[in-house]
C-alpha cells in the first residue's frame, strides 16, 4: 500500500553557518536554529547534532497556560506539569514522553523560559527505538538571537505557527546538510 506523501518542509543548514538553518515553506524561507553539532548522519545521544533525514510529525505539544490550543490536524496535547522526555538509553521508556521524577535521566517539557510553549514532536528514534540513537528531536521556539539547540530544529514564534499552518498528517520534515 502506498502512502498519500505531502510536500515536505525542508530544512538545510545555512552556508558557512553550522549552527543555523534555514527553513522552506511553500511561499517563504524562514531562518531556525540547529543543534550545536550541526547536522549529522549518524545521531548519537548528547552529540548536540540536528540528525539528517525524513522526519513525519507526530504530534504537537503546547502549554495551555501560556497560549491558546493551536489549530492544526495533527495530534494536540496540552504539556503538564509532571511532563517528561527520557532521553536515558538505559531507561525502557528512553525517547518517550514520561511522568516526573523519574530516576532516569529525562528532561522537564514545563519549562520557565518559552522554548517549548509550542512543540512539534519529530519521529526521530521512535519507531523502532535504538538506544542511544538520539531522543528528544523537536521544533520549538528559539531564543533570542537564535543560539544553537542541543539538537532540535528551533524558530521564533510567528515562524513557528506559519511551519505549523502547512503541516497536515503526512507532512515530513526533511532535515539536509
Amino acid at each position: 500500500m502506498q502512502v498519500n506523501r505531502r510536500k515536505p518542509i525542508v530544512v538545510r543548514r545555512a552556508p558557512g553557518r553550522p549552527c543555523e538553518a534555514r527553513v522552506q515553506l511553500a511561499h517563504s524561507v524562514r531562518c531556525a536554529a540547529i543543534g550545536r553539532g550541526s547536522v549529522r548522519a549518524l545521531k548519537r545521544e548528547g552529540d548536540g547534532g540536528t540528525p539528517i533525514g525524513r522526519f513525519p510529525v507526530r504530534s504537537v505539544l503546547y502549554r495551555a497556560d501560556r497560549s491558546l490550543r493551536p489549530r492544526t490536524h495533527l495530534p494536540v496535547r496540552a504539556i503538564r506539569d509532571r511532563d517528561g522526555w527520557s532521553d536515558d538509553p538505559l531507561d525502557r521508556n528512553y525517547n518517550r514522553l514520561i511522568k516526573l521524577p523519574s530516576r532516569r535521566s529525562a528532561e522537564g517539557l514545563k519549562r520557565d523560559d518559552n522554548l517549548y510553549d509550542l512543540v512539534l514532536v519529530l519521529d526521530h528514534n521512535d519507531r523502532p527505538r535504538i538506544k542511544g540513537k538520539g531522543s528528544a528531536i523537536f521544533v520549538h521556539l528559539a531564543r533570542a538571537g537564535y543560539t544553537p539547540t542541543e539538537g532540535c530544529i528551533a524558530l521564533s514564534r510567528r515562524d513557528l505557527y506559519a511551519v505549523l499552518a502547512e503541516i497536515r498528517r503526512g507532512t515530513d520534515i526533511v532535515v539536509m546538510g
